[in-house]
């Protein structure tokens, strides 16, 4: 069967681990020759030397990195045609508990980062008539949740920068989509359930499928918004949550 990436380019933000690393391993097994991102520089060429791909390491919260990394992604390839905007980190505290730097830091990852990087992705897929762009949000940017407000709000507004992208952008062949994650057994979930901060058992029993998501199937949401027989699908955001966000039962 003929991979539906052949020939495309891709670059992947944290994607040192978990959901990141499943996607590009995703679309390096479509066909996609995938650049490694993520701030972690051992992290990033491990997964470049599984995926066969370029490593790139920096913070999309500084718009001086992302400058950069995209530099050296130029250098290694004459266009991109795919961004997973996928670098996150949560924030599971009191709001009341909450610093302006704690704050700041969230809203530099989560929201600056994605807008850092699309911009960049825009401007190269502008001037070669298209590709495409998928955000990591969240559930917690379609519903809320308590002690995360600096998360909720964050990914809130990369689910409605997806929307306002994908239609001003819409007219240069650029699609602009979203995955909204539920909870996914990753090393960053792993390690809240560890230090007490959140219930496993109890989200799985939230979950109407009764289990968290692995990060293969958010990977898989992320490659179909990618490939050609999404060609139609702009300005989406899935949700990939086994029913959590539309579970309104008590």
């Amino acid at each position: 069967m003929t991979a539906p990436l052949a020939g495309r380019t891709a670059l992947v933000t944290g994607a040192g681990a978990g959901i990141g690393r499943a996607a590009a391993v995703a679309l390096a097994r479509a066909g996609a020759a995938v650049a490694v991102w993520d701030i972690d520089a051992t992290a990033a060429e491990r997964v470049a030397g599984e995926v066969g791909g370029i490593a790139l390491a920096g913070s999309v919260a500084d718009a001086e990195d992302v400058a950069r990394c995209f530099g050296r992604f130029d250098a290694a390839h004459r266009r991109l045609d795919i961004l997973v905007n996928n670098a996150g980190i949560s924030g599971n505290r009191p709001t009341l508990e909450v610093g302006a730097e704690e704050w700041r830091r969230a809203m530099g990852v989560n929201l600056d980062g994605v807008f850092f990087c699309a911009r960049e992705a825009g401007l190269r897929m502008r001037d070669a008539g298209g590709g495409c762009i998928v955000n990591v949000s969240s559930i917690y940017g379609v519903v809320a949740a308590p002690n995360r407000l600096s998360y909720c709000a964050s990914k809130a507004a990369v689910s409605m920068m997806t929307r306002a992208l994908a239609i001003e952008w819409a007219g240069y062949g650029i699609r602009v989509n979203a995955v909204a994650p539920g909870y996914v057994r990753t090393s960053l979930v792993e390690t809240l359930a560890a230090e007490g901060r959140i219930d496993l058992a109890a989200l799985e029993r939230r979950t109407p499928q009764g289990r968290l998501a692995t990060a293969e199937e958010i990977a898989d949401a992320i490659l179909y918004l990618c490939e050609p027989r999404a060609a139609h699908v702009t300005g989406q955001v899935l949700a990939v949550d086994g029913g959590w966000t539309a579970y309104g039962y008590v």
